[in-house]
């Protein structure tokens, strides 16, 4: 498994609620979280099919900022 991670705006209960069924739909529920406790709200992904560009898009499709950790 790779770990990636990346800063967002992903910054409440709100907005995971939000973006949930996309990463779950490509990720695996369970297989990411978003750190809102952390200034840059870091979303961490764990898979061995995705690749950051996916990731990229998944969250920018749901409507959030994404950026490389």
């Amino acid at each position: 498994m790779k770990t990636l991670q990346f800063k967002t705006n992903i910054n409440c209960g709100g907005c995971i609620k939000a973006v949930t069924p996309t990463l779950n739909q490509q990720a695996g529920a369970g297989n990411w979280q978003v750190d809102t406790a952390n200034p840059n709200k870091i979303l961490t992904v764990t898979s061995d099919q995705l690749t950051p560009a996916q990731v990229v898009q998944a969250v920018e499709g749901a409507g959030f900022k994404i950026q490389a950790a």
